[in-house]
C-alpha cells in the first residue's frame, strides 16, 4: 500500500510535519509495510518557513530589522538546502501581530524591514525567494520595503519620502539608479492568495485598511496616496498594472513585488505544492491523507488541505481528512473532493488540553489507526 501524507499545521499546538508524523505512526501500526510518503503543506502564511525547512531541508536564520514602528524586531527566515531559496514571510517584518492595537496606525507603519530581510539573504547568497505576505500592518504600497532595497522614492524636493502610508502622497519621482545590484539576479514567487487591486473600492485601503486600524478617512487618503505612487511608478516601470489581481495584497506590497522586482504572484498552496513536488507522492497512491487544525466552510475557500484534494483529485485518488475540530458547514469540503473527514479529539476536554502537543500527537496516530483499521477489513473482506 501507498499513502500520500501532507497535513497542514495545527496552528498553536503542532507542526505540518508533526503531524504528518503522526498519520505516519497510525497507519503503522496497521500497515507496517507501507509505502508512507510525507510532505510538508502550508498557505504561505504563518509556518511556512517551518514547514519547508522541516520538510524540504535547510536552516532558519535570523536577523535584526526595522518593525512596522520603526523600531528593531528579530526576523526570522530559511534558506532551503539548494543554498540560493529563501523562504520569508513578510509578517516577520512587518505584521500586525508586530503592532501593539492601541499603536495601529497605517499612515506610520513601514514594510523597510522586509527589505532589510532580503538584503540579509542576498548578502548570505540567496538569489531565488519564496515570499509570503500575509498579516501585514502596513499599506505603505511596499514603499518601505523598495528603499530599504536601494530603490528611491523621491519628494519634489529630491527626499526620500517617509515611512508608512502618509508618505505615499509625497512622491513625486522613482528611480531604480541605486538598487542593489544583486536585484538583477533573483527572482521572487509571491505567495498571495488575494484578488484585490492596489486601489479603489475593492483595492488594499478600502478592504484591509480598517482592520489594521484606519478610519474612514485615513482609508480615503491612503488610497488616494497608492493611486499616486502607482501613477509616477508607470512612468519608470510602463508595465506597471494598479488592477492586476493581487496587487493590493498586504497593502500593496502585491504591485510593488510585481513590478519593481518582476515578482509572480500565485496561489500559496500551489507554490509549496510545487515546491514539495507533492505529484510524485500521489500519483501512484492509494489513499491521500491531509488536514488542518479546523475544518469548515472556510476550508473551501483556497486553504490547504483544499489544494491537495484537488491535486489528489487530478488523478482519482480517495482523501481522507483529520484535525482538530469541525465546523458546522464541514461537509461542503466532500463536494470539494475530500471523500471523509474526521476529527482526532477523543474525549471532552477543554481546547487548551487537547492542543497541548503530546495530546494532538497522541490523538492523530490513534485516530488514524483505527481508520486504516476499517480500511483493512475493508480489503480483508474484498
Amino acid at each position: 500500500m501507498k499513502i500520500a501524507v501532507a497535513m497542514d499545521s495545527f496552528k498553536g499546538s503542532i507542526s505540518s510535519m508533526i503531524a504528518g508524523r503522526a498519520v505516519e505512526t497510525g497507519i503503522r501500526r496497521v500497515f507496517p509495510k507501507a509505502q508512507i510518503c510525507v510532505r510538508p503543506l502550508a498557505d504561505g502564511g504563518e509556518g511556512t518557513i517551518e514547514a519547508l525547512i522541516q520538510g524540504i531541508g535547510g536552516n532558519v536564520f535570523c536577523c535584526e530589522v526595522t518593525g512596522p514602528l520603526g523600531g528593531k524586531v528579530a526576523c526570522k527566515y530559511g534558506i532551503l538546502k539548494d543554498g540560493i531559496t529563501a523562504v520569508i514571510e513578510t509578517a516577520q517584518a512587518a505584521g500586525l501581530t508586530l503592532v501593539p492595537e492601541n499603536k495601529r496606525n497605517p499612515l506610520l507603519t513601514t514594510t523597510y524591514g522586509v527589505g532589510e530581510v532580503i538584503e540579509h539573504a542576498i548578502k548570505n547568497g540567496c538569489r531565488r525567494f519564496i515570499v509570503g505576505i500575509g498579516g501585514s500592518a502596513t499599506n505603505d504600497g511596499g514603499v518601505g520595503m523598495l528603499q530599504a532595497l536601494g530603490f528611491s522614492m523621491l519628494d519634489r524636493e529630491g527626499k526620500q519620502v517617509g515611512f508608512g502610508a502618509g508618505g505615499l502622497e509625497n512622491i513625486f519621482k522613482v528611480s531604480d539608479e541605486n538598487k542593489l545590484p544583486e536585484l538583477k539576479e533573483c527572482t521572487f514567487l509571491i505567495a498571495c492568495d488575494v484578488t484585490n487591486p492596489l486601489y479603489g473600492a475593492e483595492g488594499a485601503s478600502a478592504v484591509y485598511g480598517p482592520q489594521k486600524g484606519a478610519t474612514a478617512e485615513m482609508v480615503q487618503r491612503m488610497d488616494s496616496g497608492l493611486k499616486q505612487f502607482a501613477e509616477v511608478a508607470k512612468e519608470v516601470f510602463p508595465e506597471a498594472d494598479a488592477a492586476y489581481p493581487g496587487t493590493g495584497a498586504a497593502g500593496g506590497l502585491g504591485f510593488a513585488f510585481r513590478t519593481f522586482l518582476n515578482g509572480v504572484l500565485e496561489s500559496g498552496v500551489k507554490i509549496i505544492l510545487e515546491e514539495t513536488n507533492l505529484v510524485e507522492c500521489i500519483q501512484d497512491a492509494d489513499y491521500v491523507i491531509t488536514g488542518e487544525g479546523r475544518l469548515d466552510g472556510q476550508t473551501v475557500q483556497g486553504k490547504a488541505p483544499i489544494g491537495v484534494a484537488a491535486l489528489a483529485k487530478k488523478y482519482g485518488k480517495p482523501v481522507i481528512a483529520f484535525c482538530g475540530s469541525l465546523g458546522e458547514d464541514a461537509e461542503v469540503c466532500n463536494a470539494a473532493g475530500i471523500d471523509a473527514f474526521f476529527s482526532i479529539v477523543e474525549a471532552t476536554v477543554s481546547l487548551e488540553e487537547a492542543m497541548k502537543e503530546e495530546n494532538a500527537i497522541k490523538n492523530m496516530a490513534d485516530s488514524v489507526e483505527q481508520i486504516f483499521r476499517l480500511i483493512n477489513l475493508h480489503i480483508f473482506h474484498k
